[in-house]
């Protein structure tokens, strides 16, 4: 019994702190949300309701606009898996009666009839079974359901098939009706545990100007204070009424006197617990033109994708002299921010970098410790003297020499030289520290790459291939200009173009 009710306080405190964590929100005046509430909404997804500013809405992975968000929290204390089946089973939820697909149905003809603005997020700590259709039917840029999948025009005893014929049969509707039920329905695996909520939530806190609990307390304020809240009918919190209550419950820091940095996102693919809209000033969604991570035509790249990120960063930077980034995009896309905002912009540049927890770098955010490791290169040279053309190779979180040297050997004749990093004691995760670490690192690579000129190499095009944070890769990208032209290449993450390397943006 104790355990019991350890788990469910568990489970509540998780509720709590997502909660918390989209509410301080309502005190960024960057944030598209406008509107947070607890315990409100249809029946099965009534844990947290998220409203967006109509001007301002967050887009799926076709990028078509979602105005609320609805969420079903579902925290376990121990580790476990689903499928599709399990989502026809009330126990699932815990329910007596009604199913998580069943709920799912009563929410979309009340609330999205029409199959849009509206989603429906199972948000769990459980992992979808291995090699379970619903592994391939999650959109992992947005945790959506791909529609197209789903309906792929295969019969009921194939794979997608079998999915379709049971929720079909277990909601009683035809394919028509399913397929706009599947549209509003989103699945989040996410693996974070209470501690690292409270730590992500311990940033925002701190952001916003709100009052934080030292991580040394064992009890933690905010946990309580909602289900106190709660009991008094307070749980629908808007851009007014949020900072009246925080005012009147002592939440806010008087001595909160930051000025706002603006902050502006470029994204390519969607990040699956974390919301461009809610922390950005001003967003590029260039999604719609990737289906997940692969670019739907190849001439994008040049033709629409580099003239929007021109003119997008262009317009945010005149008008201030400190900016801050948030890039959940391709390679080549850091590294063409880095290009267009490029060292001799004369702007105070940060960008986010995440790994245990979220912090901005910038080239001056540390000061030089001697530990830090250095860049290592080692060089193969092709007796082909005709040809002046270089490959680079980054090897700073793990090593792409193999599959760089298989690559230029049957994709690129013209390349007479192949120059390949790697930091002073193997690649890793940690092999770039900070902002200034990263700085170093790209000019070390950028003064090798002009050595090689000196010496009668490359005196063509550059192709770069890059394993490592998308803040060296835009540190990398500010000194475009003095590694000449360059072609940026994107890996195959998910294996389903055959593996390897294809070409991304050419500057």
């Amino acid at each position: 019994m104790a355990r019991a009710i350890v788990a469910r306080r568990n489970g509540d405190d998780f509720q709590a702190r997502l909660f918390w964590l989209k509410a301080a929100s309502l005190l960024d005046p960057g944030s598209s949300i406008v509107k947070v509430a607890y315990e409100t909404g249809p029946t099965g997804f009534d844990d947290i309701l998220i409203e967006y500013d109509s001007n301002k809405p967050i887009h799926d992975h076709q990028g078509k606009a979602i105005y609320r968000d609805h969420l079903h929290c579902k925290w376990h204390t121990t580790a476990g898996s689903f499928g599709y089946e399990d989502l026809i089973e009330p126990s699932f939820i815990n329910a007596e009666r009604f199913s998580f697909l069943q709920r799912a149905y009563q929410a979309h003809t009340q609330y999205a009839e029409d199959g849009f603005g509206h989603r429906f997020t199972l948000l769990t700590n459980w992992r979808i079974k291995h090699q379970d259709p619903l592994q391939k039917l999650v959109r992992k840029e947005s945790d959506a359901l791909d529609n197209e999948l789903l309906f792929d025009g295969s019969t009921d005893r194939s794979r997608m098939g079998k999915v379709r014929k049971l929720w079909r049969e277990h909601l009683e509707v035809d394919d028509e009706a399913l397929s706009f039920v599947a549209r509003t329905l989103a699945i989040a695996e996410t693996p974070e545990s209470l501690l690292s909520l409270r730590e992500r939530l311990d940033e925002k806190l701190a952001a916003v100007g709100m009052k934080r609990i030292p991580a040394s307390e064992s009890g933690f304020f905010y946990d309580d204070l909602i289900i106190k809240l709660l009991g008094q009918g307070r749980i629908v919190f808007d851009r007014n009424t949020f900072p009246e209550m925080a005012r009147r419950e002592g939440l806010l820091e008087s001595s909160n006197t930051a000025t706002h940095v603006p902050i502006i996102g470029v994204r390519s693919f969607m990040h699956p617990i974390d919301s461009l809209e809610e922390r950005c000033d001003q967003i590029l969604n260039i999604v719609p033109y990737f289906d997940g991570r692969y670019i739907r035509n190849d001439a994008d790249w040049e033709n629409r994708i580099f003239p929007e990120l021109r003119t997008f960063l262009f317009e945010n930077a005149r008008s201030t002299d400190h900016l801050r980034l948030i890039v959940d995009a391709h390679v080549s896309i850091a590294f063409a921010i880095g290009a267009l905002l490029n060292v001799k912009s004369g702007k105070s540049l940060e960008i986010e970098q995440r790994g245990r927890g979220r912090r901005f770098w910038a080239n001056d955010d540390s000061p030089i410790d001697k530990s830090w490791p250095n860049i290592e290169f080692e060089e193969q040279d092709f007796s082909i003297k005709e040809h002046k053309e270089i490959a680079l190779a980054v090897s700073l979180t793990h090593n792409v020499s193999p599959s760089v040297r298989t690559f230029v050997k049957q994709k690129l004749p013209e390349v007479s030289q192949i120059i390949h990093c790697a930091p002073e004691g193997g690649s890793s995760q940690h092999s770039v520290r900070s902002g200034r670490h990263a700085g170093i690192l790209a000019e070390a690579i950028v003064h090798r790459l002009q050595d090689s000129r000196v010496n009668g190499q490359g005196t063509g095009r550059t192709h770069i291939f890059i394993a490592g944070p998308n803040a060296f890769t835009f540190s990398l990208g500010q000194h475009q200009h003095a590694i000449g032209p360059v072609t940026i290449y994107e890996w195959d993450f998910d294996g389903q173009r055959g593996g390897g390397y294809s070409s991304g943006l050419c500057l």
